[in-house]
């Protein structure tokens, strides 16, 4: 089964739907971050959206969390946020709970270009728009993406008002590969932002 699992969401690796192409494995027992894996399971950790959100404050830059959402992509393009969990209104990852309602379609996003994959909303201060680019960059260098798109000053993205000098930031889920794997109809069980992981221990989903 975890074969099969894995099968699954290098698609999504592949689509490039992921914050990384990074991952840490553990066998039963073992543990990832804060989690310990229980029997008969296999654990996979998937790079976070957030680690995008701590470099950017190291920087200077402070980020407004918007919401977690189910977002449309048509022709490989994000389109529109069809639904949203606002992260005051939750102490449940937003991606966690649209995963569970079977509101995602990753595998089709991932073959065809159409679909829907988890994202989040973010918005940054306008002026601070080059740092991030540049962070932006770095981090690529590294093998961490994650940011889908980055919006204008002051103008809607991907049909979200954006407030006065500010700029939106669409970034990819963390869980988008898991989601599709769960389309599958293989049992999983998430756990969001579980922990803190040395960089040393990922290594390319490719090499498992």
């Amino acid at each position: 089964m975890a074969g099969k699992a894995l099968s699954v969401m290098k698609d999504v690796f592949k689509a490039g739907l992921c914050v990384s192409d990074l991952v840490a494995t553990a066998s039963e027992g073992e543990r990832l971050g804060s989690v310990v894996v229980p029997g008969g399971k296999t654990g996979l950790a998937t790079v976070c959206s957030v680690v995008i959100n701590g470099v950017l404050l190291k920087a200077g830059v402070p980020t407004e969390f918007r919401f977690g959402g189910v977002l449309e992509l048509r022709n490989s393009k994000p389109r529109r946020f069809v639904a949203v969990v606002d992260y005051s209104g939750t102490s449940l990852d937003p991606s966690e709970q649209f995963i569970r309602a079977g509101m995602t379609s990753v595998s089709d996003a991932s073959r065809t270009g159409n679909g829907k994959i988890v994202g989040v909303f973010r918005t940054i201060p306008a002026p601070a728009r080059e740092i991030v680019e540049e962070k932006i960059a770095l981090l690529k260098e590294v093998g961490i993406g994650g940011v889908y798109a980055l919006g204008n000053t002051s103008e809607p993205l991907c049909q979200i008002p954006v407030a006065l000098n500010r700029v939106g930031v669409v970034q990819l889920g963390g869980l988008n590969p898991v989601a599709a794997a769960v389309e599958a109809g293989i049992e999983i069980e998430n756990i969001a932002e579980s922990g803190l992981i040395d960089f040393q221990q990922l290594q390319p989903v490719w090499q498992l």
